[in-house]
């Protein structure tokens, strides 16, 4: 095929971008090398819109043992000769055309990054956002609301199959339902892996004449251009790109785990790289451009389920399941009879080179010949910095008057409404459909602030959790990035874990868009200033842009996750009340006047306008190690981070997370504002901890020693929650709305 700038433009090219590739080759390029830049050069491979932002993130430091980027997983020391790999990733385009799918072969593509550092898989997490499941305005119609579910449900069903089939535990999660998600649901996955520090594998390819193998399944046809489908908008043409969505197979992926970490522990590996965005050209020009080297290969040698393919097809197939190794020569033998013994592909389809191209044959012809570094992100690939403008909503919004709303006539009502809203519901009609104890080192399950494993063969765990707050970064970019970093590692604290450090993956809209570029780096800029004051810097992730369609642009959503090591499980917290006379105390901030951003807002109202909740990072910091001490000198009994919906709901959860054990409370709180905004109002850096009367004194002494407020507000006892005198509710009507809503919902 004759190529020109009007077949570039189609391959999602600029016409800058055409001209630079000539000026890179000095040629026009091969319609396989037009296909091979416009994959590396989409954002999906390339970051090139996202790139200059994202050294806003601090990328070293802590116990971090590789840079961020350098690896496929971020990898830190946990002690003990041992060191955690962990990395989110986003499948969100898939996942809108072909929800069970595009969901499965998300968590399947995690896995590999985490398995190809050499580290085995112990745990799996998900963020997940969709459009309503409940009618909430005139605009959401029972066909809008059914799409959700369908979508919701399907997406849940993907990442069950594939995580229960493969042998992970997946536990912990979040799930939010807004309506500038009906078009693009997000579905970001996380994988955790534990690895020897002598044990681990590098990307990078070296070695002239070492051989490159591909290995695992065959590559067919599915995934094509895959990476090009996640950097454009959704749109009425997606539906007809099923093609580009990929099909998982977890029972070979749990084989060539197996094979790989085999493989890796031999020896034999000079670097290995998972196939997942752009398949074979990914792989091929990331490991050379890392060893500063190239490859010689022929697509003759590559197994295919399809035999009717061409160069580029073969080049740029996302099939799942498939790695490229490069193995120290003369250990070739050796190689084969290990992925053998797995009965799966080990073929030989090139060598190493000792010149900075990458060269691809097929049919005895030489269909490509691109310097390896002109394709990747840290070589030659473009950079922009793209214009960025205030969004034009934040001045109305940011100045909403919240004295047009109303004081609720029952706050009994508004409470139970709030346990039972979508956002804010238990989510065990999700997670009971993921095994979340294969491999039984799981030790807190889903539903309290954060998951806990436990490090076979040693005394520590490591608490995990993702989580955003997109309506707060809509609100205020800058505000929403501090808190996404800030709640997330106030969970894991909770739960007794030292934050270690944070993946991300950052779900945006169209980065052309002024007002969506904002929106990207000042919450860069936030997340950026939160890592810098944790001492947790970015092990890596994933940025998703053109989360948009022609009638909605979804929340800039900067998803969190985050590691912690608990020293000890002894030092293990959960979120609920334990004992009846126990003493409950709010450590943190007090209430105030914040109702912007709120879960209740929203619910009740229907409305997404205010402010987000102030955030002091100084001050968040100081609480967090406060919770830690207390945590370690075994003075409180519970913790649990005030979060969505604020302290009436963060109270009602404490009392019946334990669901063997439904515990009341009594408190009373000196009211000083609106009491919605007393009772809902969601103001950053509070934790409820309970504990016995006898710690009462040594607790108020540590707070003082981290100048952190502390206050009694009241005592664990009977079978109601009462609040002062405008909250009383039997614990068993919380724990039904609390429990049920959501499955009712999606049988309905």
């Amino acid at each position: 095929m004759e190529v020109n700038v009007e077949i570039a433009k189609s391959l999602g090219l600029l016409e800058e971008e055409y001209n630079k590739i000539i000026s890179t080759l000095g040629r026009i390029p091969t319609f396989t090398e037009l296909s091979i830049y416009s994959v590396m050069w989409s954002e999906h491979c390339s970051y090139k819109n996202s790139i200059a932002e994202l050294k806003k993130l601090p990328r070293s430091g802590g116990k971090l043992l590789v840079s961020a980027g350098e690896e496929n997983a971020g990898l830190i020391d946990i002690g003990d000769g041992l060191a955690v790999a962990f990395k989110i990733e986003s499948h969100n385009h898939p996942s809108a055309v072909e929800p069970f799918q595009g969901a499965a072969t998300g968590v399947g593509g995690i896995l590999r990054d985490i398995f190809t550092m050499g580290a085995r898989p112990v745990a799996a997490l998900n963020s997940l956002r969709f459009g309503n499941i409940t009618k909430k305005s005139e605009s959401d119609s029972k066909e809008i609301t059914e799409r959700s579910k369908f979508l919701f449900e399907k997406v849940v069903e993907g990442i069950g199959h594939y995580g229960n089939c493969f042998g992970v535990p997946t536990i912990s999660g979040e799930v939010y339902f807004e309506e500038c998600y009906q078009d693009n649901p997000l579905v970001n996955a996380m994988a955790v892996g534990i690895v020897k520090h002598d044990e681990t594998a590098t990307a990078a390819a070296s070695g002239t004449g070492n051989p490159v193998f591909i290995v695992g399944s065959s590559t067919g046809k599915d995934g094509i251009h895959g990476a090009t489908f996640a950097s454009e908008e959704i749109s009425e043409e997606s539906e007809s790109k099923r093609p580009n969505v990929q099909v998982g197979d977890p029972f070979t992926e749990k084989l060539l785990l197996e094979a790989t970490l085999e493989i890796i522990k031999s020896g034999i590996v000079v670097g290995i790289q998972d196939m997942g965005a752009a398949g074979i050209t990914c792989s091929t020009s990331e490991m050379s451009a890392k060893g500063n080297c190239g490859m010689k290969i022929n697509l003759n040698d590559v197994p295919l389920r399809d035999s009717n393919m061409s160069a580029f097809e073969i080049m740029l197939s996302e099939s799942q399941e498939r790695m490229l190794v490069v193995v120290k020569k003369g250990e070739e033998n050796k190689a084969i009879q290990i992925f053998k013994k797995w009965d799966l592909n080990c073929v030989q389809i090139g060598e190493v080179i000792d010149e900075p191209n990458v060269k691809i044959y097929f049919d005895d012809e030489l269909v490509a010949d691109i310097p390896a570094k002109s394709l990747v992100l840290g070589g030659d690939a473009p950079v922009y910095i793209r214009e960025k403008k205030i969004p034009e909503y934040l001045n109305e919004k940011n100045n909403f008057d919240f004295d047009k709303i109303s004081l609720p006539d029952s706050f009994n009502i508004t409470l139970l409404k709030l346990l039972s809203s979508p956002n804010i519901t238990n989510k065990n009609w999700v997670y009971r459909q993921y095994d979340t104890q294969v491999r039984t080192n799981t030790i807190v399950l889903p539903g309290c602030d954060s998951s806990v494993i436990r490090i076979k063969g040693t005394d520590k765990a490591l608490a995990m959790k993702v989580d955003c707050n997109s309506k707060y970064v809509y609100l205020n970019p800058y505000k929403g990035g501090m808190i996404a970093v800030s709640e997330c590692a106030r969970n894991v604290v909770c739960s007794g874990g030292k934050p270690l450090g944070i993946t991300n993956c950052l779900n945006f809209g169209n980065p052309y868009n002024p007002e969506v570029y904002y929106q990207f780096s000042e919450a860069l800029r936030g997340m950026g200033d939160a890592c810098k004051k944790f001492d947790t810097p970015v092990t890596g992730g994933n940025v998703s842009f053109y989360n948009q369609s022609k009638d909605y642009a979804v929340f800039p959503t900067p998803t969190i996750g985050i590691i912690g090591l608990i020293e000890n499980i002894k030092n293990i917290k959960t979120s609920y009340f334990k004992n009846e006379g126990d003493i409950i105390i709010l450590i943190g901030n007090q209430n105030s006047n914040e109702l912007g951003g709120s879960e209740y807002i929203n619910h009740l109202h229907n409305l997404v306008t205010g402010d987000a909740p102030d955030i002091d990072l100084e001050f968040e910091t100081n609480l967090q190690n406060t919770l830690l001490e207390l945590i370690n000198a075994d003075l409180i009994n519970s913790a649990h981070d005030v979060s969505d919906g604020g302290l009436s709901v963060a109270l009602a959860e404490c009392s019946v997370m334990n669901r063997e054990k439904l515990l009341g409370c009594e408190v009373n709180i000196n009211l000083k504002f609106r009491k919605d905004a007393e009772y809902f109002g969601e103001t950053q850096s509070r934790v409820i901890i309970s504990c016995n009367k006898n710690s009462v004194k040594k607790i108020f002494e540590t707070a003082d020693k981290f100048s952190m407020n502390a206050e009694q507000i009241g005592i664990v006892t009977g079978d109601r929650i009462k609040i002062n005198n405008d909250i009383d509710l039997d614990v068993n009507d919380i724990y039904t709305k609390y429990y049920h809503s959501l499955e009712t919902v999606m049988n309905s």
